[in-house]
């Protein structure tokens, strides 16, 4: 079992910044594929970015060069620094946990609200 909570969401105006904290407990970190996906209102849920066990990333195009994925196995956490943050950022951001990196996740965390507005 792996228990995942997030933290850093919050209100920020368009062209700010937020930096998303995942922390996990329960198994070992490391062997994890990590994700962070969003939810906006009325919308599906979607995958944001991704970094694998061994520290390899991809991003959805609409977010590429603003946001980076980022992990640290010593402290079972994983970031998401999110700049230049645009109003269709918003939603609900959930992080993921997956032992196989094609399937879907394992474990889920239990969000944190970014809303993007001025």
């Amino acid at each position: 079992q792996v228990q995942l909570v997030e933290s850093g969401g919050g209100l920020v105006q368009p062209g700010g910044s937020l930096r998303l904290s995942c922390v996990a407990s329960g198994s070992i970190f490391s062997i994890y594929h990590m994700g962070w996906y969003r939810q906006a209102p009325g919308k599906q849920r979607e995958l944001v970015a991704h970094i694998t066990s061994g520290g390899n990333t991809n991003y959805r195009d609409s977010v590429k060069g603003r946001f980076t994925i980022s992990r640290d196995n010593a402290r079972n956490t994983v970031h998401l620094q999110m700049n230049s943050l645009k109003p269709e950022d918003t939603g609900v951001y959930y992080c993921c946990a997956k032992k196989v990196v094609v399937s879907p996740c394992d474990y889920w965390g239990q969000g944190t609200h970014v809303t993007v507005s001025s």
